[in-house]
């Protein structure tokens, strides 16, 4: 598949059993300081959608910028959602990898097409994602977002 949209990796996102430990160990082994983690927005707020079906499903997240990309840390709560499914499923590590768009809604359109089916969405401040599922050809979920300008 080429996409000329999908070339720079800006992001691998992890999801872990435990936000603080896990920060400490990556600060401690990239020598940095440790980052705050939040919660990500009530469903009012983040308009969640897993599989099709509106989710209170909330996560703690933690971010390091290294580089040119960002690590975020994910620890879902125990509502369904992409990073829920996952942790119980597969346990902690690589949860997606995600690129930057513009026309996020056009680019899920075209990769829908080619069988990769939305797995979870919703939005955040200043933005919105969605994951598709691209686990069997990929190994590892695709998320695309889109900041507003």
């Amino acid at each position: 598949m080429k996409n000329e949209s999908l070339k720079t990796i800006v992001q691998i996102g992890i999801v872990v059993k435990d936000i603080e430990a896990t920060i400490a160990a990556y600060a401690d082994f990239f020598g940095v300081e440790k980052p705050q983690w939040f919660w990500t927005g009530p469903q009012e707020e983040s308009k969640t959608i897993f599989q099709g079906e509106k989710t209170e499903a909330r996560a703690k997240l933690a971010f390091f910028d290294i580089g040119s990309t960002q690590i975020e840390l994910i620890e879902p709560d125990h509502h369904q959602s992409s990073w829920r499914r996952h942790l119980d499923d597969q346990g902690e590590g690589p949860h997606h990898i995600a690129f930057i768009v513009e026309g996020a809604e056009g680019k899920k359109t075209i990769l829908e097409e080619k069988g990769f089916t939305v797995q979870q969405q919703g939005e955040f401040v200043g933005g919105r994602y969605s994951l598709l599922d691209t686990v069997k050809e990929l190994k590892v979920l695709v998320e695309l977002l889109e900041y507003d300008k």
